[in-house]
């Protein structure tokens, strides 16, 4: 029963990122300055996720039309960003949205459609400025 499942969930995982590459969407184009200030403004951010779980997809969807240039960080693959994840945030699930903000406080913001709201908050504030 364990192979079965295995052998399901690798076959979902490789359909959700082939369709995700067939229907990348296009980036947002923005002056270079404008650009360079919202890069400045997302530097303290990093998305821990793992490549083919949908909810993560539907994160990094957001930031590529949105052409946010955010870290992420693999928490499937690799033992010490998925500890990073587990004491800094408290649990183990992703997607997770690692805040550091300027002020040297950290916040960790772990469902998708809250993720995806703020990240649209930031851009649109920055946009209007």
């Amino acid at each position: 029963m364990q192979i079965v499942i295995k052998i399901v969930r690798w076959v979902v995982g490789s359909l959700i990122l082939f369709f995700n590459w067939v229907f990348t969407p296009r980036s947002i184009k923005r002056e270079t300055a404008l650009q360079a200030t919202i890069d400045q403004q997302t530097a303290g951010l990093s998305l821990y996720q793992y490549p083919a779980c949908p909810f993560c997809v539907k994160v990094r969807r957001a930031m590529k039309r949105n052409s946010l240039n955010i870290q992420t960080v693999d928490a499937k693959r690799c033992e010490t960003s998925k500890k990073e994840l587990v004491e800094g945030g408290g649990k183990l699930k992703v997607p997770c949205l690692r805040v550091e903000e300027n002020t040297g406080e950290v916040r960790w913001m772990y469902e998708s459609s809250e993720i995806i709201s703020y990240l649209e908050d930031k851009v649109s504030v920055l946009q209007a400025a």
